[in-house]
């Protein structure tokens, strides 16, 4: 037994039967019904059945990663064309086909942040990354293996005791550094946990502290870090399908009113950033960054500074700022760019009450500030 069993991502003498297994999943087949463009779907009779042979049929040659990734491509580029004006990307130059990456990003969306940047990296060459998700997303075995499948691997985040949830983060350090260091594999994971929701892009100490745990005996941290090739991404979004959602959450816990997830709430948020239109989308791939400090907080800062620096700011960054009255930064948009994205932006708002606004609204604007 591999003492990464717990938490790895699937490998090919798995991809069979765990494919078959979700193919006769209902809550695939339901999933599937309700993300349907076509209301048709649902009257149709039989028609779980009739997806369920649909699915089989449609992976029945794929025994391999590498093979469901190529059909997980396909899905990715159909998401693209029907919900993204413009995907791109820059920065790929600054890769070696050779090397594995740690992959430090931005996090908006749940799952489409790591899955544009690998559909760029496949699409040119480069070997797709192993992706961290919490444990959080894996409450349903099904989300989990549809995960596991694409390349993710847990981090488990779990109310436990001290010992238990050092062991967990012990085992994830462990993974990141053997999948760089040894296998030369890239991992991605996000700059702190959870999606930025206030538009405050900053990396986590805590997240740095984790990766590093494994080796904190025998590297220096600015070694250490040197050693797993570290790139920053940063991912911008002309319009986040989760705005609403997300203005929400963070007006409830403004007014110190208990803010819980309904518990499909983190699948209903993949689904919206999958199908919800998202305008112009840009990935920013940095150069492999070199750390002097033997110090968790100057490190992270370091980062910060790039993600934040490469990012791409749109029409919809500088709506809210006017709308807001907040400093506008240099940019080559013309004023009917400009004036979309503020009737776009008030369109949405125009769904909220008054006092939601402002974090409405600082999702865009604090982007750029």
């Amino acid at each position: 037994m591999n003492k990464f069993d717990s938490i790895r991502p699937y490998e090919d003498s798995e991809v069979e039967e765990v494919l078959s297994s979700l193919c006769s999943n209902i809550n695939v087949i339901r999933a599937l019904i309700d993300s349907a463009d076509n209301s048709l779907m649902s009257l149709l009779p039989f028609k779980e059945k009739i997806i369920s042979l649909y699915l089989k049929h449609k992976t029945k040659n794929i025994t391999s990663i590498h093979e469901y990734q190529n059909l997980f491509e396909s899905i990715v580029s159909k998401v693209v064309s029907q919900s993204i004006d413009n995907l791109s990307v820059s920065g790929l130059e600054n890769l070696d086909k050779n090397k594995g990456y740690l992959f430090i990003s931005n996090h908006r969306d749940i799952t489409l942040d790591s899955a544009l940047l690998n559909l760029k990296l496949h699409q040119n060459g480069f070997q797709t990354t192993n992706n961290a998700v919490g444990n959080n997303l894996m409450n349903e075995k099904w989300a989990s293996d549809l995960m596991r499948l694409n390349k993710s691997f847990i981090i488990d985040r779990s109310d436990k005791s001290k010992k238990d949830i050092y062991k967990s983060l012990n085992l994830a350090s462990e993974f990141i550094c053997n999948s760089i260091l040894n296998k030369t594999e890239s991992v991605w994971i996000a700059q702190k946990q959870g999606r930025s929701k206030d538009g405050i892009d900053y990396t986590d100490p805590t997240v740095l502290k984790m990766i590093h745990l494994s080796k904190r005996k025998l590297l220096s941290i600015d070694k250490c870090f040197n050693d797993l090739n570290v790139v920053p991404v940063s991912i911008s979004y002309e319009k986040d399908p989760n705005d609403l959602l997300k203005t929400r959450e963070l007006y409830l816990t403004s007014i110190n009113t208990s803010y819980e997830k309904e518990p499909r709430e983190d699948l209903i948020s993949i689904a919206d950033g999958i199908k919800g239109q998202k305008g112009n989308v840009h990935l920013s791939i940095g150069k492999k960054m070199v750390f002097v400090s033997d110090n968790y907080d100057d490190i992270a800062s370091q980062i910060t500074n790039e993600i934040k620096s490469s990012y791409r700011i749109h029409s919809t960054n500088i709506a809210a700022c006017m709308i807001q009255g907040k400093d506008i930064p240099n940019h080559n948009f013309s004023n009917e760019e400009v004036d979309n994205a503020m009737q776009y932006l008030k369109e949405r708002m125009h769904t909220m009450q008054d006092d939601m606004h402002s974090f409405y609204l600082n999702q865009y604007s604090n982007s750029i500030l």
